[in-house]
């Protein structure tokens, strides 16, 4: 359900005044937005994994909200005026009109990255209680309330199609955010009537938190860091403008069929089991799942039916549809690949061995720093299709580096004892540590 809202806000700005500059401005605002969010993400993860007392509640909970005020606060200081103006104009190249669409649609963004920590640690709970269906319903209300915001401003005052992006995104994420709390308060209450076992009341604490946590924060950052990274490639790369404008909407159409695996990591986390009784059965449902996604998405890429969701759907003139074409080709094998990044990353966070998640991402991320400049500025290769196989390559190279790490974690497994580690820190690092390693 969320892989709509790319293309349905897409569809509405191309169909506004100055789409190809409305669009290159709400892929800039969306970017940066994704890159301030990013080190709440993994919140979903942690919570799932350590909330299952009232104590590691608690105490991930004021973890959450601190986070959560860090990354608003970041928001903020990207948004005065000087640092708004060095990072646009001077790092990034931008032209006039189009970073003055972006200054006020990161405003519009400002409640995005405090309501997104906020959902995702109570929808981790839901996780972990096995309500996920509730977790399906607050997608549905933050759809639904996004997709009557754009319409309602696309309808009535028209103003700027970015602002109309980046407002809708805002409302649907805020009142998503407020309803999974709601769904999830007989989660908490059985949560808060929950002791911590003997012995292990320490467990949890904030500096464990910290330890368990920064791997994946970071993980995040560098990961999300790619969009802007991308965006400063694609503005000094051939065919600036037109690269800028499409690439949202080439991000929107494949994201539809990366979502099937978002939210595997999770599942995996949930379901693997305390020594992994169920990876086999995890790992199956995983290559079927990202080989059905890529299919799906080959679907469209590789017939007429591209042309009809750029042109028709999307609302893209001929001209910008043809930049879209080869980049959306070139994608093709990105779902199964990130179906099988979250299957990967389950195994690691369920053995509390978060380092090599990191790792993998600093790859992937530098291997497209690389490979971008290489691609567009030496064989002169259009930004957004340089952009597209670089990430390609990357992400190929994140799931080969993570196949020795999962595959030690999983063999530990077999000569540890995992529940005397979850009582014990020092036990859990000393039994991990060769796996970090």
């Amino acid at each position: 359900m969320m892989s709509v809202e790319g293309p349905f806000l897409a569809a509405i700005i191309a169909r506004l005044a100055d789409p190809k500059f409305n669009l290159a401005a709400y892929g800039v605002a969306f970017a940066f937005a994704l890159l301030v969010e990013a080190p709440v993400i993994m919140i979903m993860s942690a919570s799932t994994a350590l909330a299952d007392n009232a104590t590691s509640f608690r105490r991930l909970r004021n973890f959450t909200y601190v986070l959560n005020a860090a990354v608003t606060a970041a928001m903020l200081l990207m948004l005065i005026p000087p640092v708004f103006a060095f990072v646009m104009r001077d790092l990034l190249g931008l032209p006039g009109r189009v970073t003055d669409l972006t200054y006020v649609s990161l405003w519009l963004f400002l409640p995005w990255p405090g309501a997104i920590g906020y959902r995702r640690f109570y929808q981790g709970l839901l996780i972990r209680d096995g309500r996920t269906r509730l977790v399906a319903y607050g997608t549905a209300v933050r759809l639904t309330s996004m997709a009557t915001t754009g319409w309602l401003l696309y309808a009535t005052i028209a103003p700027p199609g970015a602002y109309v992006g980046a407002a809708a995104l805002s409302v649907g994420v805020s009142l998503e955010a407020v309803a999974s709390r709601w769904m999830a308060r007989e989660s908490v209450g059985r949560l808060l009537l929950t002791k911590p076992p003997r012995g292990g009341e320490g467990r949890i604490s904030y500096r464990f938190i910290a330890r368990f946590y920064y791997p994946l924060a970071l993980t995040s950052l560098i990961g999300l860091a790619m969009q802007p990274m991308l965006t400063f490639f694609m503005g000094r790369a051939p065919s600036p403008i037109e690269s800028l404008a499409v690439f949202p909407v080439v991000h929107a159409l494949s994201f539809i069929f990366r979502a099937m695996g978002l939210s595997y990591q999770e599942v995996a986390i949930a379901l693997m089991g305390p020594n992994y009784e169920h990876v086999k059965e995890l790992g199956r449902f995983a290559w079927t799942l990202g080989i059905a996604s890529s299919a799906g998405l080959a679907l469209v890429a590789l017939t007429s039916v591209s042309v009809y969701w750029f042109v028709t759907v999307s609302g893209l003139s001929p001209e910008l549809a043809m930049f879209a074409i080869l980049p959306t080709i070139l994608l093709v094998p990105i779902p199964l690949l990130a179906v099988i990044l979250s299957y990967q990353r389950g195994i690691l966070v369920n053995a509390h061995v978060t380092r090599p998640i990191t790792w993998a991402t600093v790859i992937e991320v530098t291997v497209v720093a690389v490979g971008f400049p290489i691609l567009a500025w030496g064989f002169g290769m259009v930004g957004v299709t340089a952009a597209v196989l670089a990430f390609l390559v990357g992400r190929f190279a994140s799931n080969i580096f993570l196949i020795r790490p999962c595959a030690k974690a999983v063999s530990w497994s077999r000569v540890t004892d995992l529940g005397a580690a979850q009582l014990d820190p020092q036990v859990e690092r000393r039994n991990h540590e060769p796996a970090a390693t």
